[in-house]
């Protein structure tokens, strides 16, 4: 059944001469996927695969860069070398294919970057401040350095129109061109570029736009996104971005607006602009639906707008002429064409997690947290064919790794029967859920469980299978995907003084007044170990061997933690080894050690909670081996490139044998889910 035409979301739009077929829109971003600076075939298959399933306009890059002394701080595309030609026209011929324009994010970092790379130049900027986050202190620019940074936005565009994108988009937040228009960071005396009036401030801004009017075709279309409101004192107020908005479009030479409230120049600031897993839904869609009307130019906007009911409302209510779906877009690429088709309800949800962003942001690629064939189109696919024969396949473990091998069978049309040791599923998702800034993670379980409803997989619950369970199936592939189970017992001495973060998540264990959390991994479970203990009146010391603690937790993730805790009596402490732990009266002694010296410290507290991952539950794995085709073994080259596994070692073997996520080792959910699909996509 395919959706209603009246569809607010499905409507064209006339964007000038261009037509979008419909008002979504991926906004902006750097998947950190090119290569020496390229839009490689990864690059490309990303993009296409959204072109596909119906997305009206993809905006690439996030930015591409147009000068050398903007060194790529996240593998961008270097706009500034010819050869992205070619690259940039291949990757928007498939795009146009399929009926979807195709525009890119063009910038000058400015200071929002380093020095300690590429050509080794100097960053710059419009005053010598570094940005808290990159560290960079910046040259202030000379005349010089602003007459060839304008060159290079327009020769950059010239390259893009030669390409056959439909248009660009100029950053003009946190990056150089919103470091001038910014008073916080435009700290220039004289002269038509200074920090002196907002006229002066946005002068860089529309020069820029000016010279590249004078390089590209008449129809090549440019929009500005760009900061409207930084919300800090001293920094652009909403009057001031409404009237640069209007400056802009009284110049004729912009095409559309793209609405940022807020800065980046730190995490916290970032976080506001780019909000994460518990945090409001589309915070500053009313803003920008001001900016529209005020400016009355095309406005798009984007800011965890993460489901399609507030998308619709977004478009329904006019606020906004497009918008920007582009998490969404990670966790479902086939967004846009399940709407369409009326298949909403199958639409794989975005869960706020902001693996995506953070991965970027620590000098990784972006990947989903819940959907392994993001970035990796290449090699795995986004929608699961029929296989040539019918498999019985048996899975030991309902968290998300085994839920993912489930569903991914169930759509290739195997028979499934899944164990469960639990009355439900979700395995530790359930258990991260359970505290109210990560409670969206739960849809990575109920979306996997509507799926395989809908394909009949069989779920056995409350039960502990046996190898003789599982035999008695008689399987033709066994996935054990049976986790791990905390990993407590590192200490020299005192173990059993001790309990796991699981144990105050659930609830299991109460919590202390004194508390130390020892963390050895982290991730996500000793802080929010640490939310519940604070919630709850605790003092609380989290301690970790490590230079910087919670790493796997990330930037933005990071933030809606400090904010809580630092406000309660928490306190962080590095480099410091928890060795072991002894009574001390009516209370618990931890020795603490260092890997710097062998200088050690005692320190009192009523309970210590450790958090040192897990260690794999699966002894049903090395019951059945001896029964297997493959004895357990991978083909390592097979499956990283996405081809079906075909050991068979034991000509006695009743069936393939696999295990997957913390039941090999304790890594990640995405670790968890990817192998379930790859696992499974070829059987």
């Amino acid at each position: 059944m395919s959706a209603s035409s009246n569809d607010p979301l499905l409507q064209p739009y006339q964007l000038k001469h261009l037509t979008l077929k419909n008002r979504i829109m991926t906004t902006s971003h750097e998947p950190a996927y090119p290569e020496n600076g390229m839009p490689t075939d990864r690059y490309r298959a990303y993009h296409v695969e959204r072109a596909k399933a119906g997305v009206g306009l993809t905006m690439t890059a996030g930015s591409a860069t147009v000068s050398k002394d903007s060194p790529p701080l996240f593998n961008n595309i270097l706009a500034y070398k010819d050869e992205v030609v070619g690259w940039m026209k291949r990757l928007t011929d498939e795009c146009h294919d399929h009926g979807c324009a195709v525009m890119i994010q063009l910038t000058h970092l400015g200071r929002r970057t380093t020095w300690a790379k590429g050509n080794w130049l100097p960053s710059v900027s419009s005053g010598p401040e570094r940005e808290p986050s990159h560290r960079a202190f910046p040259k202030v620019v000379e005349e010089w350095d602003i007459a060839r940074i304008i060159q290079n936005y327009a020769d950059a565009a010239e390259r893009m129109a030669a390409a056959g994108l439909d248009g660009i988009e100029l950053e003009c937040y946190g990056h150089l061109m919103d470091q001038f228009v910014s008073p916080l960071t435009n700290t220039l005396e004289g002269g038509r570029y200074s920090g002196a009036t907002l006229e002066t401030r946005t002068n860089f801004a529309m020069d820029v736009i000016g010279a590249i009017r004078e390089q590209v075709p008449k129809d090549f279309l440019i929009g500005v996104r760009y900061a409207a409101d930084e919300v800090e004192e001293g920094g652009t107020t909403a009057d001031e971005g409404i009237a640069f908005g209007k400056r802009m479009r009284d110049s004729g030479m912009v095409d559309f607006l793209n609405v940022i409230r807020g800065r980046i120049h730190t995490d916290v600031a970032m976080t506001d602009v780019i909000p994460v897993g518990g945090m409001k839904s589309a915070p500053h869609l009313d803003f920008a639906g001001r900016v529209k009307a005020e400016v009355g130019l095309p406005t798009f906007h984007a800011a965890r707008i993460p489901d399609v009911a507030t998308a619709r409302h977004a478009i329904a209510t006019g606020q906004l002429d497009l918008v920007g779906m582009t998490r969404a877009h990670m966790a479902d690429p086939h967004l846009v064409q399940k709407i369409r088709e009326g298949r909403e309800h199958d639409i794989r949800p975005c869960v706020g997690a902001t693996y995506c962003l953070d991965r970027i942001y620590g000098a990784g690629e972006a990947l989903c947290i819940h959907n392994p064939a993001t970035g990796r189109e290449l090699t795995m696919p986004h929608s699961i064919t029929a296989a040539p024969s019918k498999k019985r396949v048996v899975v030991v473990g309902a968290g998300p790794g085994g839920l993912e091998a489930a569903r991914v069978a169930a759509e290739r049309g195997h028979e499934v029967i899944v164990f469960e040791a639990a009355g439900q599923a979700g395995g530790q998702v359930r258990l991260t859920a359970q505290t109210k800034r990560r409670s969206e993670m739960i849809g990575i379980i109920d979306w996997r469980m509507s799926q395989c409803a809908a394909r009949d997989v069989e779920f056995r619950f409350n039960t502990w299978a046996e190898a003789a369970d599982v035999t008695a199936l008689e399987p033709d592939v066994v996935i054990i995907a049976t986790g791990g189970l905390p990993q407590k017992d590192i200490l020299k001495e005192g173990n059993d003084l001790t309990v796991s973060a699981w144990d105050i998540l659930s609830g299991d264990v109460k919590p202390g007044k004194d508390v130390l959390i020892y963390d050895e991994t982290g991730d996500h479970a000793a802080l929010q170990a640490a939310d519940v203990l604070a919630a709850a009146g605790a003092k609380v010391e989290i301690a970790t061997r490590d230079r910087t603690f919670s790493g796997d937790v990330m930037a933005m993730n990071l933030v809606p933690y400090m904010r809580t805790l630092q406000e309660k009596d928490v306190t962080f402490t590095v480099t410091w080894l928890l060795k072991q732990a002894s009574r001390s009266g009516n209370r618990i002694k931890a020795t603490m050690g260092t890997d710097y010296s062998s200088f050690t410290r005692d320190k009192d507290y009523d309970q210590i909670v450790v958090n040192a991952g897990t260690l794999p539950n699966a002894q049903i794995y090395f019951d059945l081996k001896p029964l297997s085709v493959n004895l357990g073994e991978v083909d390592q080259d097979a499956l990283i490139e996405g081809r079906p596994q075909e050991i068979r070692t034991n000509p006695e073997g009743r069936f393939q044998l696999f295990r997957i996520g913390d039941a090999v080792s304790s890594r990640n959910i995405h670790a968890a889910i990817y192998d379930g699909l790859r696992y499974i996509k070829d059987l």
